[in-house]
């Protein structure tokens, strides 16, 4: 561990919850270098939905270096970019009667969100973002205005400037709505950019997460999001839709807005559509506000290249078995039913709030320092499971592909843990 200690940067974070050194990994399972296995309940913080070293996109990646495919090409056109293309827009996009094209940017979720940001004020010629409490977009200046945290945002060292931040309208279950779950929110914000004397100039976009995952696991309902939609198309503004770390099938369903009637105007997307942990970020936009770019003017060295067009096309065919995705919603209900069977044991005592949909759960502790015992206790007895919500929250998303005895091995320990702590 010295070396570390000597030469990195006193800027890591991870590696402090999880105090080893990994040597290999598979599926959701890490091993460190004295042979200690761990069940992986984090996964890359949402980037590994398919699980570490998948078999088919290993092999796929090893085809593809052997016959000296074109790994870096900026935004040139490849082979595997085609392929990648003609897939997304096969699987994911024609079924659902989308004509977004693709754009792709750097390889993160933040880049994906400043150039939907840059885009909505060149199409609206407006300054202003709505973005809402707890919600998480990036740590690059532009995203890190439309991050709540404060922990992020005090980094930033200048103002974080042009947007709005407004109460993110629904809480799981809700709380003080007389309006319908979140449409409260609504109102108040129809109310304030309507009248002519607030001094609130309309906005280019609102920017949100159907799913906060970073904020705490916060679950946005159905009428809240149709509710701000309709509201952005009368105030003429676009709808971004962050579907970074709920998206790609770790709901149940491709995206986490699937099957709600919504059509936003950008989907942000990343971590997990690279497949195999290989960076990869793209933006969902309508063809008539992606007209507004000229060639060039929004790049990037590492927008799209081979490894991920690779291993994300492979990561395609997951979606076109509609059996795989009826799994991955039954292990979210079971990995739910653990959790309130953990909140019932424990509620005289300690109150805990379950909140996710599908296979992102969480359990809220509502204490952060115990919540951080519970991650310490879990990380010694095998398990790797995540804080969120201001640390107060343990997030559970395992890879998609976890097999059930390593599902209901970590529920267990999960369990032993929070008892550990709590009880």
């Amino acid at each position: 561990m010295s070396v570390f200690e000597e030469w990195e940067s006193a800027i890591r974070g991870y590696c402090r919850i999880y105090p080893t050194v990994f040597a290999s990994a598979s599926n959701a399972r890490q091993v460190d270098e004295n042979g200690k296995s761990y069940i992986d309940f984090f996964a890359g913080a949402g980037v590994l939905n398919f699980g570490h070293n998948n078999p088919k996109m290993k092999e796929a990646l090893i085809e593809f270096i052997q016959k000296d495919g074109v790994a870096h090409s900026l935004d040139m056109h490849t082979t595997v970019k085609a392929e990648f293309l003609e897939a997304f827009a096969k699987t994911i996009l024609e079924p659902r009667g989308m004509k977004h094209r693709m754009q792709f940017m750097g390889p993160t979720g933040t880049n994906a969100v400043e150039a939907a940001l840059k885009l909505a004020r060149m199409v609206t010629g407006r300054r202003e973002v709505v973005a809402f409490t707890h919600g998480f977009h990036g740590m690059t200046l532009g995203s890190l205005a439309a991050t709540a945290n404060a922990h992020f945002r005090t980094a930033a060292g200048v103002p974080l400037e042009n947007v709005q931040r407004k109460a993110f309208g629904c809480e799981t279950p809700c709380m003080g709505c007389t309006l319908g779950c979140g449409m409260n929110v609504v109102e108040e914000l129809r109310a304030a950019f309507t009248d002519p004397s607030s001094g609130l100039a309309k906005p280019a976009a609102f920017l949100l997460e159907p799913i906060q995952a970073e904020g705490g696991v916060r679950v946005a309902s159905k009428e809240f999001l149709l509710g701000i939609q309709k509201l952005a198309r009368e105030l003429g503004s676009l709808v971004i839709l962050d579907d970074i770390q709920a998206g790609c099938g770790r709901t149940g369903r491709y995206f986490s807005f699937d099957d709600m009637g919504l059509d936003p105007d950008i989907v942000t997307l990343a971590k997990g559509i690279g497949g195999f942990g290989t960076p990869l970020a793209m933006n969902l936009v309508k063809p008539e506000h992606d007209d507004h770019w000229k060639p060039g003017q929004h790049t990037g060295t590492f927008r799209g290249q081979g490894f991920s067009f690779v291993a994300g096309k492979i990561a395609l065919e997951y979606f076109e078995d509609e059996g795989f995705l009826k799994g991955v919603r039954a292990m979210g209900a079971q990995m739910k039913e653990g959790l309130e069977a953990i909140a019932k044991k424990h509620a005289s005592k300690h109150p805990m709030q379950v909140r996710g949909r599908g296979m992102m759960q969480a359990i809220d502790l509502g204490d952060a320092d115990v919540t951080g015992k519970v991650v310490k206790h879990a990380f010694d007895n095998g398990l790797l499971i995540g804080s969120c919500g201001g640390g107060k929250v343990i997030k559970l998303i395992p890879p998609l592909t976890i097999p059930d005895a390593d599902l209901k091995a970590g529920m267990d320990q999960l369990a032993a843990s929070i008892d550990a702590v709590v009880g």
